[in-house]
């Protein structure tokens, strides 16, 4: 049975040269647009339209905690939720930049795919934090993923660029 280490490309497998950036890509395309997207909390507190699904919270979410549908933690949430989402989507073009330079300019398969996991648990814990984190001093956690997930697309851009300078 192969090891999880050797699945993730970390450790060496019969092909040790076996870039896993796709894989990493595609899991990130779908984590940012699909798995945080908040239509899904949105459908789950029944604050959803498919008229204008963008102006749910603006336009329904306050009237929804005045009826007591939804709470105003809830609401909250669903609003860091958005911003969630939003952010993963305008981060992925970083990690998509820091993976196709890295593998192209010859970047070994084990750092491109060391560098996209670290980005890809930094983005699954920024993506938790930002959501179910309301506390003030324990959202700074969020800014400190956040950097630790965009250093590693500079690391694999500066790789990139000691190749191809």
């Amino acid at each position: 049975m192969t090891s999880l280490l050797t699945t993730l490309g970390l450790r060496a497998s019969i092909n040790p040269n076996q870039n896993h950036g796709p894989m990493f890509l595609t899991f990130n395309f779908i984590f940012a647009y699909g798995l945080l997207s908040s239509r899904t909390l949105k459908q789950w507190y029944g604050l959803d339209h498919q008229v204008s699904p963008r102006e749910d919270l603006t336009k329904y979410g306050e009237i929804a905690v005045r009826e007591g549908k939804i709470t105003r933690r809830q609401l909250d949430m669903l609003k860091r939720n958005e911003s969630a989402h939003a952010n993963a989507v305008e981060n992925f073009p970083l990690l998509v930049a820091g993976v196709l330079f890295a593998s192209m300019a010859g970047v070994p398969a084990q750092m491109v795919n060391a560098a996209a996991l670290s980005y890809t648990i930094a983005r699954v814990v920024y993506g938790a934090v930002y959501i179910f984190v309301d506390h003030p001093t324990w959202s700074w956690v969020r800014g400190l993923v956040w950097w630790s997930g965009n250093s590693s697309c500079f690391f694999l851009l500066w790789k990139a660029g000691e190749l191809l300078g």
